[in-house]
């Protein structure tokens, strides 16, 4: 027996029209997206565009930190890193004006042990098969559970780990071709003559030493020396305009009697380096054991996002890498 829209065609046109006409009307209306709008670049899974993305929510973070200055003061002198308890109880911590928003473009894990040790790192599985992989580690002091994975997660990431406290790596790293240790620890100047104990070097220094150029992973843990140090290798860069020398940048700071108007700086001078936090852990372990003193510890992960480094373009146009696999 034959449909109904094949008996009477100009039925089914009729009923068709009326039902989208129907729809239409029910329909929501919902204005167009503006050009400047988060939603509008939603469907472009790119790195570029999610790098972008993740930009512009950072860029408004930047303007919150200066609101949340002015709520409490006229300006950075009048915060105090860590406000005492009595009235009027100020609801911020330092570490409030510095919150890891920028959004890790790849996975986003924590590498190592869990407790101390272990750190929060982006998108290693881009240096899984990258030949020429470069990760450099200072302030280890035998705890070497996130060296060890990443030795075990990649193929040609060479480890080369700095701390003037320890002999070797933790007993997790056994020697092998791709680790190599020294004695020596990272500092903003050098001080390694035969009478100097400790030897101290710049990064600049190692780098030059090593004959490498570029670092893909950059950890240190130099109990209040990130201050001057990374200072001192940062500053030149900002000169030249030249990126920074490596894709990722793992810090633990130690905030010990710092003022707020001197760490504003100095966070603003990795910003302008192009150097954006994507994850924090505070050191809860040491604030365990030193109660009543301030959480005045915090690890930070950053990206850089200025340059070509693996984190932030495709391989064919990062530093040391080719198309071996």
């Amino acid at each position: 027996m034959p449909a109904v829209w094949q008996r009477h065609p100009r039925y089914f046109l009729i009923v068709a029209l009326v039902l989208t006409t129907t729809f239409f009307l029910l329909s929501p209306y919902e204005s167009p997206l503006s050009t400047d709008s988060y939603a509008a670049y939603i469907r472009d899974s790119t790195l570029p565009a999610r790098l972008e993305r993740a930009e512009r929510v950072y860029q408004k973070v930047i303007a919150g930190r200066k609101n949340l200055i002015h709520r409490y003061g006229t300006s950075s002198r009048d915060i105090v890193m860590f406000p005492p308890d009595k009235d009027p109880w100020p609801a911020y911590t330092a570490w409030s004006f510095f919150p890891p928003s920028f959004d890790c473009p790849h996975e986003l894990e924590r590498i190592g042990a869990l407790g101390d040790g272990g750190k929060w790192a982006c998108g290693i599985s881009r240096l899984e098969h990258k030949p020429d992989c470069i990760i450099y580690t200072f302030g280890m002091n035998y705890e070497t559970t996130f060296e060890a994975e990443l030795l075990e997660r990649t193929r040609h990431c060479q480890v080369w780990g700095y701390d003037y406290r320890s002999n070797s790596f933790g007993s997790h790293i056994k020697p092998n071709y791709r680790t190599h240790f020294f004695s020596w620890g990272l500092a903003n100047f050098d001080s390694h003559e035969p009478h100097n104990n400790p030897k101290l070097y710049t990064l600049k220094t190692l780098l030059e030493i090593n004959k490498h150029e570029h670092i893909d992973l950059l950890k240190i843990d130099i109990e209040g020396w990130e201050f001057e140090t990374l200072s001192q290798i940062i500053q030149p860069y900002i000169s030249s305009g030249e990126p920074l020398p490596f894709g990722q940048l793992i810090v633990e700071i130690h905030a010990w009697d710092k003022k707020f108007e001197d760490f504003l700086p100095w966070w603003e001078m990795l910003e302008q380096a192009g150097l954006r936090p994507f994850m924090n852990e505070i050191n809860l372990v040491y604030q365990n054991y030193n109660r009543g003193k301030d959480t005045d510890l915090a690890e930070y992960s950053f990206i850089n996002v200025k340059g070509n480094n693996i984190f932030i373009s495709d391989p064919q146009g990062a530093p040391g890498y080719s198309d071996v696999t």
